[in-house]
């Protein structure tokens, strides 16, 4: 592992730039990729992260045979690129994605999705 590039910050610049992108903002889709996205709606930006996400699949099955690892990186660079354009579409913000991680930090994976399934029985059930 490497660096101390402070991973909060460089998510919230990204982050601002993604909003300025936003319809409400002005964003101009003839001029950014980003507008273009979100101009087309959820389908186009939901359509590009499943695609990414399959890529950085791809990238990894790909290094556990010898591949480049550093394709690992640039994939999930773009999956949570285009994660971070729908995040924006939702108004929602990556400080949160990191608070609901903090929030689980020292929480059994195990323990974390068992709560959640009886979370959700609990809500059927209302």
């Amino acid at each position: 592992m490497s660096g101390t590039v402070n991973t909060n910050d460089a998510l919230a610049r990204l982050a601002a730039v993604i909003e300025s992108r936003l319809p409400a903002n002005g964003g101009d889709p003839e001029k950014s990729y980003v507008a273009r996205l979100l101009h087309k709606g959820p389908d186009a930006f939901l359509k590009k992260i499943g695609e990414e996400a399959t890529e950085v699949v791809l990238a990894a099955k790909d290094a556990d045979h010898g591949g480049d690892r550093t394709k690992v990186v640039y994939e999930v660079a773009d999956l949570w690129f285009h994660t971070m354009v729908a995040l924006a579409h939702y108004g929602l913000t990556p400080a949160e994605v990191v608070a609901e991680l903090e929030r689980r930090e020292g929480t059994s994976g195990i323990e974390e999705k068992a709560l959640r399934k009886v979370q959700a029985r609990e809500a059927a059930s209302e």
